[in-house]
């Protein structure tokens, strides 16, 4: 869903206390740049981070931060904020901020408005991996995603602010604002079901080595951020890419080219689109030994031999039917780039392919940007530059004239 469906929506930001809080910032400025209203409520801890004064002056409007306070409870009180708003985005939510959501407390202005407010709430953690691994956070966690009225959006996974690495990012901004726009409209693609393969494949020689490339997923993941930011069912087919964002969509971990073969053949026929976005392996070891291979001396000869290719494998098994999936491919290369990805595009029947040349700079694995040229089967030839969240969304906004009219049946219902 594009961020334009915040136009004129009225959506409340409660800010928690946690070190994240300054990311709500630059929140509240999306979400008004995004076409929304937007009022601030502070706990007393998120103060000790970012001043009322700084969100006030972004939203244009008076900060709930003391429901005690006559003056602001005459201005525009907590239950007069809970009345007023669409949606209650509460970022960061902390681990303390989850377990009183849940227990249904109201001691400070987050939680007092909370409480009052009727509509849908976008809940987006941030936390210390060990909290948010916490079998008590957890538990909170799985408590309100079991109401329907609760959504969630994160945590990343990376490097946190302590120190530590594993989940508990606050998620991306852009990531935040798509998630509250998908909460107000169906989007292009409500009732469509996407699959996706993302990352690399593995071949293992031993139990310690193994044949395999840099992709990070980072461009699958994006494409399927975007779809179900569009209202799409999205299940991604994800290589071993380590800890990364997983929320809003299902996601079946591979390792091998035979195993994501295996996974996707057996979803292609009931989905809408597949595209495969994965960096697979084009040859594996003829053998694998069952344990490790020690060094000789002397040279070592290692025989290869091809891994199945999914996405021509898909392609023939939905070739002939009436209602096949949209089939996208993507073509990673280093010369002749265009060349090569139309031969690609023919030669396995596809709709489209994006034809990523990941020698140049600021392309291909492992960054964050991306510049793509997409060709289609009528002819159409574009180019795509920018974040690769932003390129997702333009291949996506470019296939849709290419989806079957009736959905597929997996599809139907909310993504």
């Amino acid at each position: 869903m594009e961020a334009s469906a915040l136009q004129g929506r009225r959506v409340i930001v409660g800010v928690g206390g946690g070190i994240a809080a300054y990311k709500a910032c630059e929140l509240v400025r999306e979400l008004g740049r995004a076409g929304a209203q937007v009022r601030v409520a502070m706990t007393e801890a998120a103060k000790q981070f970012v001043t009322p004064l700084t969100f006030q002056a972004l939203s244009g409007h008076p900060v709930l931060t003391d429901y005690f306070d006559p003056a602001q409870e005459g201005n525009f009180g907590h239950l007069d904020l809970a009345r007023w708003a669409e949606l209650y985005v509460v970022a960061p939510t902390t681990a303390d901020l989850l377990a009183r959501i849940r227990a249904g407390m109201g001691n400070d202005a987050v939680t007092t408005s909370l409480l009052a407010f009727r509509g849908p709430v976008l809940l987006a953690p941030a936390m210390n991996v060990a909290m948010w691994e916490n079998e008590r956070t957890q538990e909170n966690v799985a408590a309100l995603r079991a109401e329907p009225r609760f959504q969630f959006v994160g945590p990343g996974a990376g490097m946190l602010a302590c120190g530590d690495v594993g989940a508990g990012r606050l998620a991306e901004v852009g990531a935040i604002v798509v998630a509250a726009a998908s909460l107000f409209a169906p989007g292009p693609l409500a009732g469509r079901h996407v699959l996706i393969t993302a990352g690399p494949t593995r071949e293992y020689l031993d139990p310690v080595r193994f044949i395999s490339n840099p992709s990070t997923g980072k461009m699958g993941l994006a494409l399927a951020e975007a779809a179900r930011g569009m209202g799409a069912k999205v299940t991604v087919v994800l290589g071993p890419v380590g800890t990364v964002e997983r929320s809003g969509y299902e996601v079946v971990d591979v390792v091998s080219a035979e195993d994501m073969a295996r996974e996707v053949l057996a979803r292609v026929d009931e989905v809408d689109c597949f595209i495969a976005t994965a960096a697979v392996s084009d040859w594996k070891p003829e053998t694998r030994a069952a344990q490790k291979v020690k060094k000789s001396e002397g040279p070592e000869t290692l025989t290869l031999v091809r891994t199945p290719d999914v996405l021509a494998e898909a392609s023939k098994r939905v070739s002939g039917r009436e209602k096949r999936p949209v089939l996208v491919g993507f073509a990673a290369e280093t010369q002749r780039v265009v060349e090569y990805a139309r031969d690609k595009l023919e030669r396995k029947g596809l709709d489209a392919i994006v034809a990523n040349d990941v020698s140049a700079p600021g392309a291909g694995f492992g960054v964050d940007t991306n510049q793509v040229t997409v060709l289609t089967r009528d002819g159409t030839q574009r180019e795509m530059s920018g974040t690769k969240r932003e390129v997702a969304r333009s291949i996506l906004n470019l296939i849709q004239d290419f989806l079957p009219r009736t959905p597929s049946p997996s599809g139907r219902g909310p993504g």
